[in-house]
């Protein structure tokens, strides 16, 4: 059964989000050979257009305002509500971002669709497109199917893999006017804290520190391992609570959860709000100098022993085996 997809292409700072590549390649399983359409919100989105169809789109719908500059719940979905009447999708996916959990449920809720959000997977069997995420902080998985309505779904960054671009592909390029008013929210400044390196929540390769690196100056070694492997900074609730680091670089249960290739856990004992954060990581290794410490349960690889000494090792090794390259 072919459908048609609606995927939202997340923007920030003028560029999109990896996620928004990882949508068009789960729209693509979801429509089984339906076409797909990447739709762009915001002041000045259109040169973006031939990039979504380079990575799979088919069609590319640009929605540009003033009003769309920065994000606001009335203002995108107005814009995002008024293609859905053009294009009469069958299914709509949203990055689970910030923003993709605040749009993806008050879409939902306009269209009185189910929402399936934080999805890790996405299969065809038996007719129906089922979608798996995860339950009780990550120690289990469901499986959910939507039998009736549009299909609305949110997928976690980092765990669908996006198709390879292709610069030659060329699709459709459509734009349309909407008019937005009666905005309740209106973004009148945006204060950034200054965070260099990769995007955490869509990092591949993710050190992370806790109580153990003892101060502020702790993360310096983590943050040139991090450099060298092109990764993120992360931290533990223990470590932002005792003023180590920002409460931007938590990940648990009430900070961010990220799913990279690699998640070095650094002086982290492991505690199950952490553990929900980050247990899908694909590879989890684990320092500390406690043998018992909970994280190397659910460790790949452990190392006992002091991450000021480990880290700084572990950094040249990389150095060494990066130049060999």
């Amino acid at each position: 059964m072919t459908r048609k997809v609606i995927v939202l292409g997340e923007t920030r700072d003028g560029e999109l989000r990896n996620v928004s590549f990882e949508g068009i390649a789960a729209a693509r399983t979801i429509a089984e050979g339906g076409q797909v359409t990447a739709v762009l919100l915001g002041e000045s989105v259109s040169q973006l257009a031939p990039t979504v169809i380079q990575y799979g789109a088919d069609r590319a719908v640009v929605v540009e305002d003033s009003q769309l500059a920065g994000y606001t719940p009335d203002g995108f979905s107005q814009a995002l509500l008024a293609v859905l009447e053009q294009e009469k999708p069958d299914a709509i996916i949203f990055g689970h971002t910030a923003l993709g959990k605040d749009l993806s449920a008050k879409i939902a809720s306009k269209l009185g669709s189910g929402l399936i959000s934080d999805v890790v997977a996405i299969e065809v069997a038996g007719g129906n497109i089922v979608f798996t995420r995860p339950i009780y902080s990550g120690k289990a998985f469901e499986k959910k199917i939507i039998t009736d309505g549009i299909i609305v779904a949110s997928i976690r960054p980092n765990n669908i893999s996006p198709l390879e671009k292709n610069a030659a592909r060329s699709g459709e390029v459509s734009s349309i006017s909407v008019d937005i008013k009666d905005l309740r929210t209106i973004v009148k400044e945006v204060a950034k804290k200054a965070v260099k390196g990769v995007d955490l929540s869509e990092a591949k390769v993710i050190i992370a520190g806790g109580r153990g690196v003892k101060s502020e100056e702790g993360f310096k070694p983590l943050q040139e391992l991090a450099e060298v492997l092109g990764g993120a900074v992360g931290a533990s609730r223990g470590a932002c609570d005792a003023e180590y680091c920002d409460y931007s670089l938590q990940i648990g249960q009430t900070g961010k959860v990220v799913t990279p290739d690699l998640y070095i856990a650094c002086g982290i004992s492991g505690a199950i709000q952490h553990l929900a954060g980050m247990s899908n990581s694909k590879v989890v290794v684990a320092i500390n100098k406690d043998p018992e410490a909970n994280i190397f349960k659910v460790a790949d690889y452990g190392i006992v022993g002091d991450l000021f000494e480990v880290v700084p090792m572990l950094t040249e090794e990389f150095k060494s085996l990066l130049v060999k390259a």
